[in-house]
Formats: structure tokens, C-alpha cells, sequence
């Protein structure tokens, strides 16, 4: 779950990270308002779930009312790389000494943390990593472990900031890694973080991944109300299904993340184009299966679906049952293919067999099926 800059800073303000003060708003008298109370200048930010704003006219400085309207008018229905600006951050603008860059992530070879700092603040870092790699100080955490301040000071010298920003960016980056941890983030990047003149360092913008696998721990529903989705991601979304639209022709049902993900990847591979990835997580009765079927039946460009499932502590012919059920609740369009392996295949397979014709096929093995569903779809 991507955020917008300013839950990304309502997120580090959580947590005591400092940020400039600021308000989001949707329409422009309200932006203007904001701009009033904040007092100028102030900075208005298109919030959109995608980088580049600043090069497409999505930052303006107002030092006005006047400007602060005129700004807002021009950056709200703003189409920047496709995402429509309806959201606006306010924000208090602030003296800049020095931009710095610093993350969290997570390398998952290392099956660490990753933290990444450098003086070089305010540009792409992989700009910076392509140029002067050896501007960015890395460090990996270990998670059972965690972070002490010896080894951020420590961190902080590698990647040779002023020493005038020594201890605010200790304190903010030993916040930052408790932000990432604790709020089961997946990235939480500030560039550029800043020096003051008055040698005080704070996070000017924002960006922030979270979790969504970890959301039963926490309120996010304000963070999920503002996702970008398209129609079929937001049928998905209404119906509790893992699912993200790409532009092929071949539907994708399985369950788990990983095998959902080996559909994806054996349909390119055949030749084919996936129309999307959808986990259904590790059961696939007939209320999930229908779901899954109308959310792809209602996708224009799909012209076959294939089902890859894999039973483990769901049988066989429990799986089988609630294919044949939801296909009798649901009207379906394209032809579909089904793979079903693992526990109590054969009697799950006999079950399908029973209903097998020329829309509803089946087949042993993945790479046999994605083959029959890729040449169905053309």
C-alpha cells in the first residue's frame, strides 16, 4: 500500500519524525485557505502515487494568496504519468542548507534491513547509485537485533554529512528505522531529508510502502480509502482478493502469492500475456472462486482464464467442488483451463473431468495448461 506524501508524513509524525507542517486538501478554495493559515511562502505539492511531480508542474512556490490559487487551480486534474492530481498538500515552506537522502527497505536475499543514507539528497537515488555509488552509505540490519545509535553515528560519518547535521539526523533516522519496524512498513524513504540554516534537520517529503499483509494490526482504512485502483483492482479490493491488473489476455487465478506469481511468470514464458495476478489465498471454495471468476469475467481484454491451484490443507475435491459450484453461479464468457495438483488431486481431477467440454478444460501439469490457455486466448 503506497501512501501519498502527506499520510507518508501523518505516518512519520507518528512516530516523532519531524516534518514541515502543512495541509492536505482537495479543492482550491480550501488550498487557499490552508495557504492563509500556514502563512506564506508555502509550497503546493500534487499528491499523486508516483514520482516526477516537481518536473511536471506538480510543486509550485506561492508567495500569495493570488499565487496560491493560481498554483492550485493549475495543479488539481493535473494528469501526471497517467495519475490524475486530486489531492493537495499545503505546506509550510522551509530555509534549506543541505538535501540528504536516507531509506529503510528490506534486502530480502540478505534476509535484512537495508538502510541507505547519503549526502546527495534531492535527486533519484538511483541516479546517484549509477553515477557515484560510493555516495551511498549502506547498512544491514538484522531484525532480531535492531539499530543502536553507535551504529547510526557510526552510519551517519560513512556518508559524510555536515557535521552540523550530526545529531538531528541520528535522531531522526534511529525514529525513521522505529517507523519502518514498528509501523510493518516496506520502505520508508525521505529525500530529500534537510539541513536548516538554523542547523536543525527534518523530513521534506515523504514516501512510504506498507505492509498490507500486516493491516489487521493497525487502522489503515484511511490510507486505503485514497489507493489508486483501477475498476477491476477496486472489484478485487470490494471482494478481499490479492489482485493486480497488467494488460494481457490470459485471466490468472491461483493460491498463494508465490505460485500466483509462477502463473504469471509460465504464461510469458509459453508466449502469452497474463491480464492479471490474483491470489486467492490458500483456500479456493466456491464463494472465493466465484469472486475471482466474475472480477475476471468482467475484464473486456481477457479471452481465457487459467486456474492454477495447488491443494495442500484444502483437498482435491474440496477445490474441484467449489470450481463447479461458482461456475454455476457465475456466467462465464472466455474458455478456462485448470491445473489442480497436490493433496487428493486425482479425485479432484475425476470431479472436473465430469464437467469438462469445450469451455471448461483440464490439464496435468502448469506448463500444459498455460500452453492450452495461451493458444485459447488467441
Amino acid at each position: 500500500m503506497d501512501l501519498f506524501e502527506y499520510q507518508g508524513k501523518q505516518f512519520f509524525a507518528e512516530y516523532g519524525i519531524a516534518v514541515s507542517p502543512g495541509e492536505a486538501v482537495e479543492t482550491v478554495d480550501d488550498a487557499v485557505a490552508a495557504a492563509d493559515r500556514l502563512g506564506y511562502p508555502v509550497v503546493v505539492k500534487a499528491q499523486v502515487h508516483v514520482g516526477g511531480r516537481g518536473k511536471a508542474g506538480g510543486v509550485k512556490l506561492a508567495s500569495n494568496t493570488a499565487e496560491a490559487r493560481e498554483h492550485a487551480g493549475n495543479i488539481l486534474g493535473l494528469d501526471i504519468k497517467g495519475h490524475v492530481v486530486k489531492h493537495l498538500w499545503i505546506e509550510k515552506a522551509s530555509d534549506i542548507a543541505e538535501e540528504y537522502y536516507a531509506s529503510f527497505t528490506l534486502d530480502r536475499s540478505a534476509k535484512k534491513h537495508l538502510g541507505m543514507l547519503s549526502a546527495q539528497g534531492g535527486v533519484e537515488i538511483e541516479t546517484v547509485a549509477e553515477t557515484d555509488p560510493d555516495a551511498i552509505a549502506k547498512i544491514w540490519v538484522d531484525p532480531s537485533v535492531g539499530l543502536d545509535e553507535a551504529t547510526i553515528r557510526a552510519w551517519v560519518a560513512a556518508a559524510k554529512l555536515n557535521p552540523d547535521a550530526t545529531e538531528g539526523a541520528v535522531e531522526l533516522l534511529g525514529k525513521l528505522y522505529t517507523a519502518f519496524t514498528e509501523g510493518d512498513a516496506d520502505l520508508c524513504e525521505v529525500n530529500p531529508m534537510i539541513l536548516t540554516p538554523e542547523g536543525r534537520v527534518h523530513a521534506l517529503d515523504a514516501k512510504v510502502s506498507l505492509d498490507n499483509n500486516a493491516s489487521f494490526r493497525h487502522d489503515w482504512d484511511a490510507y486505503d480509502a485514497t489507493q489508486s485502483r483501477d475498476e477491476r483492482e477496486q472489484a478485487a479490493h470490494d471482494k478481499g482478493l490479492q489482485y493486480v491488473g497488467l494488460d494481457g489476455e490470459v485471466g490468472v487465478i491461483a493460491n498463494g502469492a508465490g505460485l500466483a506469481m509462477s502463473t504469471v511468470d509460465i504464461v510469458n514464458q509459453v508466449g502469452g500475456r497474463p491480464a492479471n495476478f490474483l491470489d486467492i489465498g490458500g483456500g479456493a471454495n466456491a464463494e472465493v472462486m466465484a469472486g475471482a471468476l466474475e472480477v475476471i469475467n468482467n475484464d473486456p481484454k481477457v479471452k481465457s482464464i487459467f486456474i492454477n491451484i495447488f491443494g495442500g490443507i484444502t483437498k482435491g475435491e474440496e477445490v474441484a467442488n467449489g470450481i463447479v459450484t461458482a461456475l454455476g453461479r457465475v456466467t462465464i464468457d472466455s474458455p478456462i483451463v485448470i491445473r489442480l495438483d497436490g493433496t487428493n488431486a486425482e479425485e479432484g481431477r475425476a470431479i472436473l473431468g465430469r464437467h469438462e467440454s469445450d469451455m471448461l478444460i483440464s490439464k496435468p501439469t502448469m506448463l500444459e495448461a498455460a500452453r492450452a490457455a495461451v493458444e485459447l486466448a488467441k
